[in-house]
């Protein structure tokens, strides 16, 4: 691969960019039209699914094209990374049952790993670790620009339309990006030596991770926690791992070199990486379920509400890229600022109720915002600074790979923190006049789907259910809803709570990364038969 010039070093990042843009848009818009989907398709128990599957493919698909990229170049992942993409938006699009969305979002994860395993990744190909705070920041701010005008765009889209059409917008927006791709985007390739592909690694990788987070996803939900499937699960992800060391310990070209771990800035650095990401996903997710169910806002409302919290988080990520820059690479305290602000951001959520005004709740936001901002430059700069140019993609993947997993992990556990808070709340605040007016089959319903919080149809249903009681059915409804808001007020407090104290973890773990001078050189890139790695 040849030198880049100057015009190609900008028109590569904006491509990065617009492609990171897309990705991140459907997450955020997705999040905020999810209330009004579970209540057209069913399965409030399925609620972190739709996110889950995305997460789990996504997940599993970045390690494997980071090794593939540093070993055949980024530009034609990236092309087949959005093809996949924009397939997936159209058949989620069309979904008419909550199983196909799920699957198909699963399917969409798997262009969307494709394309951040290489976002970042691109960033080390075009610029020295000592520059790459001020890239990464303007890469988050993209990713905060995207959130800023996603909930808003969904809460829109599904407000005066329908959800289906928020994962059609991304149709027309991926393809032009495919067209830039091809014609602008360089072949951005670390060597040009033959390479095996470690297909053993890859297929033990896929056959650790789904079973583990398939295991998650259904412990307390589908199956209790200690029931056979389950413990089933987390053994074969168990064994399976451990065969997936072994082959990777002896692979000539492993997927995941082990070797990257016993670097010991790698390993801290993605170790907090994982636990941030495990406290701080909740926050994303459960948020637009409390401020439509809790506190009756509509989802245009909703996403506005969000967006805040997306202005803290591009505010501090540019006050902490800049910061990493101009002060020589002090990601150690740095993080421990941003995960001690995030902690406070989650405590103060932690406290909202029914009675919570919009403006205690932007605030919240806000202050949780920055401390995620502040947090997300850091540690993949850390990663690429601390490893060899020839491990780039691969050591990027791996910090994006236990980004996911962390995420994935989160979702898992406090979704089913939440079901189990929220029935068992539910049952215990229902009035006695209630239990004798409703069947006992349809208050077991309503603990495991509160569908009159979220769907006009489900609630006129109710209230129709409750004033063939008489003259008080209107009263007994609106008991009923006020219980059903509370169970699901307490049950989202405690998903913070859970979030603070996976936080307060990272805080520890970060105290033993050590700090080492961010490298100014930019990596000299040159023709094929005279490589070398300047790092």
């Amino acid at each position: 691969m040849q030198s880049l010039t100057r015009r190609e070093v900008v028109v590569t990042f904006i491509g990065v960019m617009l492609a990171m843009f897309l990705a991140s848009l459907d997450q955020t818009v997705v999040g905020t039209a999810m209330p009004r989907i579970i209540a057209d398709l069913g399965g409030f128990s399925h609620y972190t699914w739709v996110t889950t599957a995305y997460i789990i493919t996504s997940a599993v698909t970045v390690p494997i094209t980071g090794k593939l990229t540093d070993m055949y170049g980024r530009k034609y992942f990236y092309v087949a990374g959005l093809g996949i993409f924009i397939l997936a938006s159209f058949l989620n699009g069309i979904s008419s049952t909550m199983t196909q969305l799920i699957v198909f979002r699963g399917l969409q994860g798997m262009g969307a790993g494709v394309i951040m395993a290489n976002a970042f990744t691109v960033i080390g190909d075009l610029f020295p670790p000592a520059e790459r705070g001020k890239y990464q920041g303007m890469m988050t701010g993209v990713f905060g620009l995207s959130s800023i005008i996603g909930p808003a765009l969904g809460g829109y889209i599904t407000h005066n339309y329908s959800w289906n059409w928020i994962f059609f917008v991304n149709i027309p927006l991926g393809l032009i990006i495919i067209a830039l791709f091809i014609l602008f985007f360089p072949h951005l390739r670390p060597d040009h030596h033959k390479h095996s592909v470690d297909y053993p690694g890859v297929a033990l990788l896929v056959l650790t991770v789904v079973p583990i987070m398939l295991g998650l996803s259904w412990a307390g939900v589908q199956f209790p926690w200690l029931s056979p499937p389950i413990l089933g699960l987390f053994l074969f992800s168990a064994v399976i791992g451990l065969l997936f060391i072994l082959v990777e310990s002896r692979a000539r070209e492993p997927i995941i070199p082990l070797s990257l771990f016993k670097n010991r800035i790698v390993a801290v650095s993605e170790m907090v990486i994982f636990l941030s990401s495990c406290g701080m996903f909740a926050t994303i997710i459960f948020i637009p379920l409390f401020f439509q169910g809790v506190l009756g806002v509509s989802a245009v409302t909703s996403g506005n509400l969000m967006i805040p919290m997306m202005l803290g988080v591009v505010a501090g990520s540019a006050i902490s890229g800049q910061v990493l820059s101009r002060a020589g690479g002090h990601y150690r305290i740095q993080g421990a600022i941003g995960l001690a602000i995030s902690g406070l951001g989650l405590a103060m959520l932690s406290g909202m109720n029914a009675g919570t005004t919009l403006f205690q709740a932007t605030v919240n936001l806000v202050v949780t915002g920055f401390g995620l901002g502040v947090i997300m430059p850091l540690y993949t700069i850390a990663v690429q600074n601390a490893v060899p140019y020839h491990q780039l993609g691969v050591a990027t993947s791996s910090a994006a790979f236990f980004r996911s997993l962390g995420g994935s992990v989160g979702l898992a556990v406090f979704g089913s923190a939440m079901n189990n808070r929220f029935a068992a709340e539910f049952l215990s605040r229902i009035p006695p006049v209630i239990k004798a007016a409703v069947p006992p089959e349809r208050l077991a319903s309503l603990a495991h789907n509160p569908q009159a919080l979220l769907n006009p149809a489900a609630r006129a249903q109710l209230d129709s259910l409750l004033m063939q009681t008489g003259p008080q059915g209107a009263a007994l409804s609106e008991q009923l809803l006020q219980s059903l808001r509370q169970a699901l007020a307490v049950a989202v407090s405690q998903v913070f709570l859970i979030g603070i104290l996976v936080l307060g973890a990272a805080f520890v773990v970060n105290l033993f990364i050590k700090e080492i001078p961010l490298r100014r050189r930019r990596i000299v890139v040159t023709p094929p038969g005279n490589e070398k790695n300047a790092g």
